[in-house]
């Protein structure tokens, strides 16, 4: 079972890119995020429609 949140260093290794580029991505309003107790998380849901809206944006 894959989890539901993912911590930033794991969502960049995913996309590809570094935590710095993600941290660009939430801030933009690019990729979707929560904080759990302080803590920056992605739901694996906003990843995907991240990567969609990518893909989207190519066709």
């Amino acid at each position: 079972m894959e989890p539901l949140l993912l911590r930033v260093d794991e969502a960049a290794r995913l996309l590809g890119i570094g935590r710095t580029r993600v941290y660009d991505l939430i801030r933009l309003d690019l990729l979707q995020s929560v904080k759990v107790f302080g803590a920056r998380r992605i739901p694996r849901t906003a990843l995907d429609a991240y990567v969609q809206s990518l893909m989207d944006k190519a066709a």
